[in-house]
């Protein structure tokens, strides 16, 4: 090793003594600064400060005081002066009377005695819990009432107003109410193009029932259905019209800010012809024909005949015979192609007349075709005519049993089963 390096050794064990012996230096002097400054004197707010002594009373009670934080700086006449205040405290407190003793508990329903703490209150020590009252029973909780509003989806829609088997039906569901007005006004020009019949139904909140509304209504909601009849005499409703159907109802949705819900097009529109196929299968008209015998019917025996019968001459040039709900049950027509008015029974005649029974709009149909037939027989002995089908054979009594059995007993019964009565408003609807 060379003179260089021993050298340089030397100076580094040098440099490392220097910097050690300067920290015990700087810890030496931080540390007689903190004595100085933990010797020093000061005055401790809380302990320096003369407690007042207990107040005695008579019994050899004495009051407690809590201690007091006295305000940094304050002078001896504020000492005082708090020292008086504590002074009469404890006079006060000497001359107030003793609280009356806790009363019994009352006994409980039964008569007997109130049960223990741990019993009325399990989990609770009474020694523990000294200041607690006894336990209360607690209430059984009233049902809560419900709003019409709440339980909408539980209330079923009245099948005279809308059905899943009769219409399509869109859901619309919305946050605020929406006067109906709004509502039709909406959408009116597009759904105007519809060849189906559209029926507006909504929740009316106050009175808690479905109610069908037009544009007369004052109505608001926030529940709407709104249906597009499936079929009705001119058949089954088209793809287009489903389509209209269903933009116009998702633009009045966004417009009201609603969640909507929709059947799917494929679903209606099998539906649809499903239904279409069965009210052809039980779309009855029953003709019973009345032909004169040689002398046509004058049309002044007609009107007697008919206003005696209870017959309504109506608008259309066709009298019609109402039960006691005014629901039409037959009509009567001219078999020629002038209808009865007014101002010309007087002075027309006939060689034919037509009763005619409409089977899917007519509640027991059975009874009212044989109302029909004794009427018409009536009609004939009176004008002289006779009972014939539609290709001028006459009517004998086998024959009408069996259009009464085949087509109106057995028609009327197929819509009964399917849900659909005979007269009833679905009917009325799809046989419009």
């Amino acid at each position: 090793m060379s003179e260089l390096q021993m050298g340089l050794l030397a100076l580094g064990g040098v440099a490392v003594l220097g910097v050690f012996v300067y920290n015990k230096w700087q810890e030496r002097q931080h540390r007689k600064v903190a004595e100085r400054v933990f010797q020093q004197p000061g005055e401790d707010v809380l302990l320096d400060r003369p407690v007042p002594e207990p107040v005695w009373q008579e019994g050899g009670a004495a009051q407690r005081q809590e201690p007091v934080l006295a305000p940094i700086g304050s002078e001896d006449e504020e000492w005082a002066r708090h020292e008086a205040e504590q002074a009469e405290l404890a006079r006060k407190a000497a001359l107030a009377p003793e609280l009356p003793a806790e009363p019994a508990a009352a006994p409980g329903p039964a008569g007997g005695e109130p049960p223990p703490w741990d019993a009325a209150e399990p989990g609770i020590d009474r020694a523990m819990a000294p200041d607690m009252p006894p336990s209360v029973p607690e209430l059984s909780a009233a049902p809560a009432v419900e709003t019409g509003s709440a339980r909408v989806a539980d209330l079923p829609l009245p099948a005279n107003l809308l059905s899943p088997s009769v219409d399509a039906i869109a859901i619309l569901e919305m946050v605020e109410r929406v006067p109906a007005t709004q509502v039709l006004a909406s959408q009116r020009e597009a759904l105007a193009r519809l060849r189906k019949p559209l029926r507006w139904v909504g929740f009316n909140e106050t009175r808690g029932e479905w109610e069908a509304f037009g544009t007369d209504s004052q109505e608001s909601y926030r529940r709407l259905r709104v249906g597009l009849q499936l079929a009705d005499r001119q058949g089954p409703v088209s793809a287009g019209d489903f389509t209209l159907f269903a933009a116009a109802m998702q633009q009045l949705g966004d417009e009201l800010m609603a969640v909507l819900d929709l059947p799917s097009s494929q679903q209606v529109l099998d539906q649809a012809r499903q239904l279409d196929g069965f009210c052809a299968g039980v779309d009855m008209q029953i003709g019973v024909n009345l032909v004169s015998r040689g002398t046509p019917f004058a049309g002044t025996k007609i009107r007697a005949l008919a206003e005696s019968a209870g017959m309504v001459l109506g608008t259309d040039g066709v009298y019609v015979r109402h039960d006691d709900e005014g629901l039409p049950l037959f009509s009567l027509q001219n078999f020629e192609a002038a209808g009865f008015a007014p101002d010309t029974l007087k002075s027309m005649s006939t060689h034919g007349l037509v009763f005619l029974l409409d089977v899917p709009r007519v509640p027991r149909g059975q009874h009212v075709y044989t109302q029909m037939v004794e009427l018409a027989r009536r009609f004939g002995e009176t004008l002289n005519g006779v009972l014939v089908d539609d290709h001028r054979k006459p009517l004998a009594e086998p024959q009408l049993q069996h259009i009464r059995q085949e087509y109106v007993i057995k028609p009327q019964a197929a819509m009964e089963a399917r849900g659909i009565p005979a007269g009833g408003a679905l009917a009325l609807r799809l046989f419009n």
